[in-house]
């Protein structure tokens, strides 16, 4: 088996069909990474603990977590990393931002623990902005964890039962399903029982992050069809995980 980079195929020609395990060089996969690991850091430092409000007709005031706005486009990509290069090399993408959220946790702990030089004024604000409890760091990683295992799972097995057809079916599918575990998991573990977030209102954002979350992958499918269609025409490649170990601790690609 070659260790070569795959070679696009001739200018409109079909990605060829090709087990997962057949191919051990893509020219595009750290970008992929890379650019997943970055949303997935900055939506966490940014947006995981606001709680904002818009006010809706007929509704009222409904109240959703900030990070809703970006966080979603770590799923988009999850979906992309499946779709172009299998599930075992999604594998490898999701434990990368595990274990960089495990260290964003541990640094930010390091660094507001550190005593501030005396007359620095801004220590509290330090902590209010990067003193996450460990409730949610914990609620954190366990909801990534779940959510981009079982979006990942959803695409690839749903690719390989109906032969690489209805991509955007299965791309809302998957996030619908990683979503929803994302938020079941997430808002009820960091924050129930806490001050200023009773119980109705914590199952109002649980709601409406699933529904906003699922929306985005839905207004966003035809910018995620087309990075995927030219992703595989630039590899030259069509990746099936036939015969993958789904295992999530698996370490083979």
């Amino acid at each position: 088996m070659s260790d070569s980079p795959a070679t696009p195929p001739p200018s409109g020609a079909a990605p060829a069909h090709v087990s997962a395990a057949s191919v051990r060089h893509f020219r595009y996969y750290d970008l992929v990474m890379a650019a997943f690991v970055t949303i997935l850091l900055l939506s966490n430092i940014i947006g995981a603990s606001k709680r904002s409000v818009v006010d809706l007709p007929f509704i009222g005031e409904w109240p959703f977590g900030a990070g809703v706005m970006f966080f979603p486009l770590s799923y988009v990509i999850g979906d992309v990393l499946t779709e172009v290069y299998g599930y075992a090399r999604a594998r490898r993408v999701i434990w990368t931002g595990f274990a960089a959220l495990a260290f964003l946790a541990f640094m930010a702990w390091v660094v507001v623990a550190l005593p501030p030089a005396p007359g620095w004024p801004h220590q509290g604000a330090y902590e209010a902005v990067f003193a996450n409890s460990w409730r949610i760091v914990i609620a954190s990683m366990t909801a990534f964890w779940a959510g981009e295992f079982a979006n990942s799972l959803v695409v690839a097995k749903m690719k390989v039962a109906d032969n690489g057809r209805r991509m955007g079916l299965r791309f809302v599918a998957s996030t619908f399903v990683g979503q929803g575990l994302d938020s079941l998991i997430f808002y009820p573990i960091a924050f129930y029982g806490l001050e200023g977030w009773p119980t109705g209102e914590l199952m109002k954002t649980v709601l409406s992050q699933w529904a906003i979350k699922t929306g985005w992958e839905t207004i966003l499918l035809p910018i995620t069809v087309a990075i995927v269609v030219a992703l595989k025409r630039r590899e030259g490649v069509d990746v099936f995980d036939e015969g993958t170990d789904f295992n999530p601790f698996g370490a083979r690609v």
